[in-house]
C-alpha cells in the first residue's frame, strides 16, 4: 500500500518557496507533510497531499516541473524507539531507505513516517509481515 508523493523542482532563489506555497494556498491545498532539499542551484520540495492529481495539475499550470512518486507511509506509536524498530527491521531484511520524513495527524498517539525505499513491494511485504500498519492515499483525509 503506497501513497503518492509530489516532487517539485524549484529554483534556489529568494521567494521561490513562498511562490510555491502561494500556488497551493490559492488552490486551497492542505499540505500533510513536506520535505525540502536544496543544492546551490535548485531545490526539491516533496509533498504529501490528499489529492495528488489536483495538486499536480495546479502546479503544472503554474509552470512547475512536477513528478508523482510512490512512497510508503507507516503509522508508528509516537514514543521513543518506535522509528528505530522499523529501521532495524528494514535493515535486517536488506531494505535500503533512500530518504524519509515524518508528520503527525490529528489522531493522538501516532506519528507517520514517509519512507522511500528500493523495491517497494518487498519492503511492503517485510512491514506487513511484522504487523506494521501502512496507510494508503485514501487514508490521508482521515488522519
Amino acid at each position: 500500500m503506497t501513497i503518492n508523493q509530489i516532487s517539485i523542482f524549484i529554483e534556489n532563489r529568494k521567494n521561490a518557496l513562498s511562490e510555491l506555497t502561494n500556488v497551493l494556498a490559492t488552490h486551497n491545498i492542505n499540505i500533510r507533510a513536506m520535505s525540502l532539499a536544496d543544492s546551490s542551484d535548485f531545490g526539491i520540495a516533496r509533498l504529501i497531499v490528499d489529492n495528488t492529481e489536483q495538486v499536480q495539475a495546479a502546479l503544472e499550470r503554474s509552470h512547475y516541473i512536477v513528478k508523482a512518486t510512490p512512497v510508503i507511509a507507516v503509522e508508528i506509536p509516537d514514543e521513543a524507539g518506535s522509528l528505530n524498530k522499523i529501521l532495524k527491521l528494514l535493515a535486517d531484511n536488506g531494505r535500503n531507505v533512500e530518504y524519509m520524513y515524518g508528520f503527525t495527524g490529528r489522531k493522538s498517539g501516532s506519528a507517520y513516517m514517509i519512507i522511500r525505499c528500493t523495491d517497494i513491494p518487498e519492503t511492503e511485504r517485510v512491514l506487513e509481515g511484522a504487523g506494521i500498519r501502512m496507510i494508503g492515499q485514501n487514508d490521508l483525509a482521515d488522519l
